[in-house]
């Protein structure tokens, strides 16, 4: 039998009841032990031992009557956390499902913290409050190189001849080298690339050329409109996950991030998913020898407007 999957339709012994909105693991075993059920605008916590009679990728069939239902706990999001937010060794080995919102129960320590708990830890706050003014011109030294002004500088991405059908992205692999703190880092990065086409070009600048300022709000570049190459991060702008170009079974040909299922169209539209905006455009320019060169500005996730960060 497979395991249950997020969005799969519920069926009780009666009738069908909604779909499963999330899925628990227990952080013990590795293994799924509730479901989460979308019914009648109310979410429940259904425990899977022993009820499933049958699971598939599009269904969940439970062993009792869609009355029971009625006596399962409320699921009540502030009692969990994503598999992100912990650290659970070799979960990819014992779980299965389609990547999407996997939680695990917050532990009891961290819902309930006890009286000697609050002011220990309150006791620590005052302590590194008065200790904070002696140490901050020895941290500010230190860290000074992180206060810099965002490098604008041109990066070769690759050439616009690998691009060969419009509407069509490929992504696109360069090295990148960095100066955090006093330590200089050499690392690959990848972003998506696409000739394009005159609808595209109107779907992705709608209202022209484009503007990207720096931190201060002066002109770093403009990519224009009628440009025929655009590049798009290939970080998600929901979480930061990499996506991918492939055939979504509703949309057709689209981005698709495999962490969270967001799914945006080739313009980079949301058109699924809980990104909060649209995939980000970068600074782009073409040379006279047919370099497609960017600079490789990140933006803040999670988060409707643009804030840029690297």
């Amino acid at each position: 039998m497979q395991q249950p999957k997020i969005a799969a339709k519920v069926f009780c012994t009666d009738r069908e009841v909604g779909e499963v909105s999330h899925i628990i693991v227990d952080p013990l075993s590795k293994l799924i032990s509730h479901l989460v059920v979308k019914a009648d605008n109310r979410e429940s916590v259904v425990a899977i031992d022993g009820l499933i009679a049958g699971c598939t990728e599009r269904e969940v069939r439970l062993q009792c009557p869609s009355s029971a239902l009625a006596s399962a706990s409320p699921f009540r999001r502030d009692d969990f956390v994503t598999i992100h937010d912990v650290e659970i060794p070799h979960l990819e080995r014992s779980l299965h499902v389609m990547p999407g919102e996997v939680l695990v129960p917050l532990p009891a320590l961290e819902k309930d913290l006890s009286r000697r708990q609050f002011f220990t830890r309150f006791t620590n706050v005052i302590g590194a409050m008065l200790t904070l003014p002696l140490i901050y011109p020895v941290v500010r030294y230190l860290t000074y190189p992180l206060y810099q002004p965002f490098t604008n500088q041109w990066l070769k991405l690759g050439q616009v001849n690998a691009l060969r059908e419009p509407g069509v992205p490929q992504t696109m692999k360069f090295g990148k080298t960095v100066l955090e703190g006093y330590i200089t880092r050499h690392f690959e990065k990848s972003h998506w690339a696409m000739k394009l086409t005159p609808e595209l070009r109107e779907q992705m600048y709608p209202d022209g050329d484009l503007e990207f300022r720096d931190e201060k709000g002066e002109l770093v570049w403009v990519n224009r409109k009628d440009s025929d190459v655009v590049v798009m991060s290939g970080k998600c702008p929901h979480l930061g996950c990499a996506f991918r170009w492939r055939k979504h079974k509703r949309f057709g040909q689209a981005f698709v991030c495999p962490c969270h299922l967001s799914v945006f169209d080739p313009a980079g539209k949301v058109l699924d998913g809980p990104a909060p905006r649209h995939l980000d455009i970068l600074p782009m320019k073409v040379t006279g020898g047919g370099e497609i060169e960017i600079i490789d500005m990140e933006f803040k996730a999670g988060r409707a407007d643009q804030v840029r960060i690297a």
